[in-house]
């Protein structure tokens, strides 16, 4: 998932993506005893078609809707279509919507919506950076690289109530994808009279469960429960108060005081105290902390010192002595819990780890045959990080570590997200930090982020074999063969250590222990449709 995915995507700490929410105008009143106050991050964007960011797309959940709605055990339900079918061979698919599905100023839900939404995401204009996540779609690659009209993009209204829908190939997990942000529908006539329409609550119409009423930048986010939501009986809460926070010293004190019920924004030395107090709730998580390099610019230009740097840390006193919530050290790209082939086996333990955690000794053999030896001659470098505790941790660990390691000197830096997300599209570092969170559960959407115009691809590197390996993989469905594929491609993107995985998310929330009803999902979003006080 950009992300994003993927993963795709906007940490503010090392615990688990950050969650916010907001939408439009409504008329849905609040009562006492029926509100959750939320520490979250600030979003990036509100609009769907550009999120790339866990903070953004976390907000999509609670104020868009897509075709279908995932639950914790990662299975599609029926959400803005009532149903659905798909042909034989697995091409061409027909979802019906709901016919009381409204946008949150009464307006129907339309088909045309869901078409507009995705080919706007897809145009060149737009320049989404989450727009190869529609590629499965017939022509969808072409008009997003000008190669072909809009109306030839396979996604039609057939009327006001159905969709059809035809793909390049068939995809094992195009259900999944239609429970993502890329795939939720924008109301046309609104972004059609307002470009700036995502940018203020009275402008943004949505189709999910709550709609935003205020927006104060780095305050406040207030939510309230959507009346024209064609599920509104089974929306619990009547209000969501979100408090902007970028610091996990605050938000757990925000929570010990009472003025937060729930948060992943949380002081590490505080995981210990929050468990023993019934505070602490953990999920598996299908994402990876890693280190991007930028493979344009030296030292990281050459293979041998990335990989040199790639052996030289301890993840597992990382994940110990600094996280201490049960991630896991990562020896390869896609985390476990993804499927492999064969029912029941797991990609990560079928393609094996590719290297020993801290390999001191290969790693100063490699730099030193790269023409670093004991580090001698590199130039200057920085190590960047977005503004966090939980990161300015990691990053003075893993100094220390090169330096002790590699006889290197590292200088870091780091700036606040939007600052720091545009230094890494711009290629503007050498090494730094980042997070990549499932956006379906299938290897591919880890494998397809280093392909040469993935938008998520923040290292510069490409290589045509590797995108040839890939490509070969979305064209199959035998399951087997599109396995073999991918970990092929992920051997040759550990081959040329292109960045470095350093551990497995593990979902980490400080929750009040009488709050319940919320909704996790494996793809690290959350729902607080359900959500309750017991």
């Amino acid at each position: 998932m950009i992300r994003k995915k993927v993963v795709a995507l906007l940490l503010v700490t090392v615990f688990a993506t950050v969650f916010v929410a907001g939408c439009g105008k409504n008329d849905s009143k609040t009562s006492d005893g029926k509100v959750v106050r939320w520490g979250a991050s600030e979003p990036d964007t509100l609009d769907p078609r550009k999120m790339t960011a866990d903070v953004d797309y976390v907000i999509g959940g609670q104020l868009f809707e897509g075709l279908t709605l995932m639950d914790e055990k990662a299975q599609c339900n029926p959400a803005a279509a009532e149903k659905w079918e798909v042909s034989p061979d697995g091409l061409v698919w027909k979802f019906f919507l709901r016919s009381d599905a409204k946008w949150s100023n009464g307006d129907p839900v339309t088909a045309q919506d869901f078409e507009y939404a995705w080919k706007t995401a897809l145009s060149p204009e737009l320049a989404s950076e989450y727009a190869f996540q529609l590629y499965y779609i017939k022509n969808g690659e072409n008009y997003n690289k000008g190669k072909c009209k809009a109306d030839d993009v396979g996604v039609k209204a057939l009327d006001d109530k159905t969709l059809l829908v035809t793909l390049e190939r068939p995809c094992a997990y195009f259900l999944s994808l239609t429970s993502t942000w890329t795939y939720y529908p924008v109301h046309k006539k609104t972004v059609e009279a307002n470009p700036k329409w995502a940018a203020a609550p009275e402008s943004i119409i949505c189709n999910g469960p709550f709609v935003l009423t205020v927006w104060k930048h780095n305050g406040s986010m207030e939510m309230v429960k959507n009346s024209q939501y064609w599920d509104a009986g089974n929306v619990t809460m009547n209000k969501l108060e979100v408090v902007l926070l970028d610091n996990g010293t605050t938000a757990s004190s925000m929570l010990d005081s009472g003025q937060i019920d729930i948060t992943n924004l949380m002081n590490m030395n505080d995981i210990p105290r929050l468990q023993q107090a019934g505070k602490l709730r953990q999920y598996p998580s299908l994402g990876t902390y890693y280190l991007p390099f930028n493979t344009k610019k030296a030292p990281f230009d050459n293979p041998k010192v990335r990989k040199a740097f790639m052996l030289a840390i301890d993840r597992d006193a990382i994940c110990k002595t600094i996280l201490k919530a049960g991630q896991i050290p990562a020896l390869g790209w896609v985390p476990y819990g993804m499927p492999d082939a064969k029912p029941g086996e797991e990609f990560r333990k079928v393609g094996g780890e590719y290297y020993k955690d801290n390999d001191i000794e290969t790693a100063k053999k490699l730099l030193a045959e790269a023409g670093y030896p004991a580090g001698r001659g590199l130039p200057p470098i920085t190590y960047l990080y977005n503004t966090g505790e939980a990161h300015k941790a990691i990053a003075e660990a893993i100094q220390e570590m090169w330096k002790k390691n590699l006889g290197v000197d590292i200088k870091l830096a780091n700036q606040e997200w939007k600052v720091y997300l545009n230094s890494m599209r711009q290629l503007d570092f050498q090494v730094c930090r980042y997070g990549w969170f499932a956006d379906y559960v299938d290897p591919m959407t880890f494998i397809d982020v280093f392909q040469s115009d993935n938008g998520n691809n923040y290292t510069g590197w490409k290589n045509e074999k590797y995108d040839d390996l890939v490509n070969q993989a979305k064209k199959t469905n035998d399951q087997v063969v599109r396995m073999k594929l991918m970990h092929e491609a992920e051997n040759m993107l550990m081959d040329e250590a292109v960045m470095v995985p350093l551990y497995q998310y593990r979902g980490t929330w400080a929750v009040k222990p009488n709050l319940k009803g919320f909704v996790r999902t494996p793809l690290a979003t959350i729902q607080f449709k359900g959500a309750y006080f017991e």
